[in-house]
């Protein structure tokens, strides 16, 4: 697909400046609309880039489609198919291009064409001789014939003949090679004509020869192999072609430019539209007057013309004669060539044959489209492979873009959210070509589980968890990955996927165009709307309540609104339309995985994994003796309390978890298991550093409880405490996996057991149990903060209001009843309204004199 026009642009450095103008251009007015629209960063960003991309390509496909059919019909020339053509509609440097690799093509077509058909002439013309020789031998082995002079004559002429046809063969060899050279100096003339004759005689044909040279003694700078190898062919078709007792006159003189030698026969002549064809290879004179040969003597007579430089054609027979009559012109000093012409070669090897033996076409090439740009940036890791375009695909996540722009802006998280997220998905995996798996179909199980938070809680941090990780689930089940590297590219690909599913986007886009032929359709759409909109208005004008529920759908479009909409739309379009095509096409992402090379000798992986866990037990040798030193033996050696002590080094006990996990997958890659020992080595040490990272594990959800149990429960502190036990979770798979030696299993436990325990902790309501655990920590020790628990969310609430009464204003000071509609529906703001009632705006004094901890 190429622009009109941009084709009329002469110049590639001219289109590509319009190409980045019109490009900057677009970008600046989407980013201009929205900051009039009071578009956020974050999705004005995305959106203007993902539209300036979409523009280039638009106009830059049609830059480089020349070039890519090039790439192409380069391949399938490497075959053997000459038949592709690139389009070459523009007027650049690249058109011209197009247009040369056309007449390349052309010509090499052309080329292939003659050797087919050499190769069928001479099979053609070396069968009957040798069809001849073998009856005669047949003859004479099965006693048929005698072997008198009449048989032996037969079997010699066809022997000859095959003979001659094989020095002529040689001959033109040469031509094709380019590499014949002259060597030349003074010939005799009629020296050399009288002895051509006595060659000619030789051959036994009833024909006189008469030979004149004007003047006697005329000597000319040539080649007298060559020139004797003209001679002596023009001179066997022209007694060849006599009748018997014919005359064959040779008249060589000088002329004003070198000399002329001229040969005339009394034959049967050849016509004036043959003449030419005579001189091509096989071009024989039984083409123009039913005679006999093989068709390479005059072809090699023009051959040797052409070296010397000069030219040899048929004219007319003398007045009142009949007859060829051959007429060869020569300059005095030969043109030396060490290559013929493409001219002269191209007639002498051009000949089209019609008889029986015609050459085999080669078999077709499997054609291929052209590689975009896109296959050649993501090669063998992200193939297109030509997947054709769905416009139901696109449509579908158009009509998920165009629900989020009308449900998700000026709306909380609720049951609006779940209906784009459902609907998202669905197109999604509609058109997934791993549906039918069952780890995807248990990864999309999940990711529902994980999208229904937004509706069951208030939250928004462990939603978006959630959604977070749905996504990234989304992804791994969508490539049906196995491995964590799979998992970490899978995520990578969905955004690259804006990119790669541009031509399958193009391809979907052509498909929408043949739609538009389809005018029942577009009548239905149109009369649809209609009739919506018409009755919409009536029922809305005649009706409160109708008013008010088509006022929840239909979204405000005033400006503003209009452009956020706008901007939602296309935003969330994109992002599941880049999913859906990676779910329609995903990557190779397990191309790169195996099996690692083991190292060559056994303490080159032991060695550091014996190390890891020395240190591993000198810290737990330090931990025995902070616990049985107690907390006086700490303060005095650290100078810190027991709860600054172990809030230190929480931190680092969770990062060393999981540098353990990835010092164990380094080792059982490498580690060779080719001996029983090698195993036992393999088990035992990293089975003990598993044990080791166990009770490391141990020691930091202990640190974690005590410093809550002084400093109070908060968000971050529960969702660490659960990602250390899940680390915690994986290292007993770990274990599990090298009691058998296989850990196939393991990346998609490790993924799913992660996003379930995400999901486990919106179950349990983490902001009410957070509320909780304070609530009951300030009952027995006094201490709390007021300020933390007002900033919980309205899933605290039903927890907080059963407070006593003169603090319970402290807990749920600042809360107001929402006024969501239908599409913010929300389980836990829905539980706290009416229990929020009428609350102070601000936390009271009195809460102020209480104690904080």
């Amino acid at each position: 697909m190429s622009s009109p026009l941009l084709d009329q642009v002469t110049s590639v450095k001219v289109k590509l400046g319009l190409l980045v103008a019109v490009s900057v251009t677009v970008a600046s007015i989407v980013a201009a609309v929205g900051a009039v629209g009071s578009v956020p960063v974050w999705l004005s960003v995305p959106v203007t880039v993902a539209l300036a991309l979409g523009v280039t390509q638009l106009l830059a496909v049609g830059m480089t489609s020349p070039l890519r059919e090039m790439t192409a019909a380069a391949r399938g020339m490497a075959r053997g198919d000459y038949s592709a053509r690139v389009t070459a509609s523009s007027s650049d440097e690249v058109g011209e291009l197009a247009r040369a690799f056309n007449r390349m093509a052309e010509d090499l077509a052309a080329v292939d064409r003659q050797r087919r058909e050499l190769v069928a002439n001479v099979s053609h013309e070396l069968r009957t001789p040798l069809a001849a020789l073998c009856a005669v031998l047949e003859n004479l082995v099965d006693g048929v014939a005698e072997p008198d002079p009449v048989a032996l004559r037969t079997a010699l002429d066809q022997a000859e003949r095959l003979s001659a046809l094989a020095n002529d063969l040689l001959d033109l060899a040469r031509v094709d090679a380019g590499e014949a050279r002259l060597s030349t100096t003074q010939v005799p003339v009629l020296e050399l004509l009288e002895r051509a004759v006595a060659e000619a005689r030789v051959v036994g044909r009833d024909v006189r020869y008469d030979v004149q040279v004007t003047p006697p003694a005329l000597t000319v700078p040539a080649d007298p192999a060559r020139l004797h190898q003209l001679i002596a062919n023009v001179l066997d078709n022209a007694s060849r072609h006599s009748p018997a007792g014919g005359l064959v006159q040779i008249t060589a003189q000088t002329t004003a430019t070198g000399w002329q030698l001229e040969v005339a026969d009394e034959g049967p002549g050849i016509p004036a539209a043959g003449r030419d064809r005579v001189f091509e290879r096989f071009g024989t004179l039984a083409d123009a007057d039913g005679g006999g040969g093989t068709g390479l003597g005059l072809a090699i007579a023009r051959w040797v013309t052409d070296l010397h430089g000069g030219t040899i054609h048929f004219v007319d027979p003398a007045p009142r004669s009949t007859g060829a009559r051959v007429r060869l012109e020569l300059p005095h000093e030969p043109r030396q060539r060490t290559q013929v012409t493409r001219k002269v070669q191209e007639q002498v090897m051009t000949k089209p044959v019609d008889n029986p033996a015609q050459p085999v076409p080669p078999a077709p090439a499997a054609t291929r489209a052209p590689e975009s740009g896109m296959d050649m940036l993501f090669g063998k890791f992200w193939p297109d492979a030509g997947v054709p375009g769905k416009v139901a695909a696109v449509l579908a996540c158009l009509g998920v873009g165009l629900l989020a722009g009308i449900v998700l802006p000026f709306r909380d998280l609720g049951i609006g959210t779940f209906a784009v997220l459902l609907a998202a998905g669905g197109a999604i995996l509609a058109f997934s070509v791993n549906r039918q798996s069952r780890f995807t179909q248990a990864c999309a199980a999940l990711c529902l589980l994980l999208a229904a938070t937004v509706v069951v809680r208030d939250a928004e941090w462990i939603a978006v968890l959630c959604l977070l990780a749905g996504g990234a689930v989304c992804v791994a089940g969508l490539v049906n990955g196995r491995t964590m590297p799979a998992f970490v590219l899978a995520g990578i690909a969905w955004p690259l996927a804006g990119l790669r599913g541009l031509p399958w986007l193009g391809r979907s886009a052509q498909a929408v165009r043949g739609l538009r032929s389809s005018a029942a359709a577009l009548r239905t759409i149109l009369w649809s709307l209609l009739g919506v909109l018409v009755f919409g208005l009536l029922f809305a004008s005649a009706d409160a309540i109708f008013a008010e529920w088509a006022g929840a759908i239909v979204p405000d479009l005033e400006l503003d609104s209009f452009v956020l909409r706008a901007f939602i739309t296309v935003f969330v379009g994109g992002i599941v339309l880049a999913a859906t095509y990676l779910g329609l096409n995903p990557p190779n992402v397990e191309a790169g995985a195996g099996t690692a090379r083991p190292v060559a000798r056994r303490y080159e992986w032991l060695v550091p994994v014996l190390l890891v866990d020395a240190v591993f037990l000198v810290f737990l040798a330090a931990q025995a003796t902070a616990n049985f030193g107690g907390h006086g033996y700490v303060e005095r050696i650290t100078g810190l309390t027991y709860a600054e002590y172990v809030h230190q080094g929480f931190g680092q006990l969770t990062v060393a978890t999981a540098l353990t996990l990835l010092v164990v997958w380094a080792a059982a890659r490498k580690a060779p298991r080719t001996t029983t020992a090698d195993v036992a080595w393999l088990r035992g040490s990293l089975g003990l550093l598993c044990v080791l990272t166990l009770v490391v594990v141990a020691s930091a959800l202990y640190r974690m409880h005590v410093y809550q149990e002084a400093y109070g429960f908060t968000e971050l502190r529960l969702l660490v405490d659960v990602f250390e036990g899940w680390l915690g979770l994986l290292v007993i798979g770990v274990m599990a996996a090298g009691l058998t030696l296989k850990a196939t299993w393991l990346p998609r436990a490790a993924l799913l057991s992660g996003a379930s325990l995400l999901l486990a902790i919106a179950a349990i309501n983490p902001d009410a149990w957070i509320a909780q655990h304070n609530v009951d920590r300030y009952t027995e020790t006094g201490k709390v903060d007021w300020i933390y628990l007002q900033g919980l969310s309205d899933d605290a609430v039903p927890v907080l209001a059963k407070l006593p009464a003169d603090v319970a204003d402290c807990a749920l000071a600042g809360r107001e009843v929402s006024d969501d509609d239908w599409l913010e529906w929300n389980l836990g703001r829905h539980r706290a309204e009416p229990l929020i009632g009428t609350r102070p705006a601000s936390t009271p004094t009195t809460c102020l004199t209480k104690p904080a901890g």
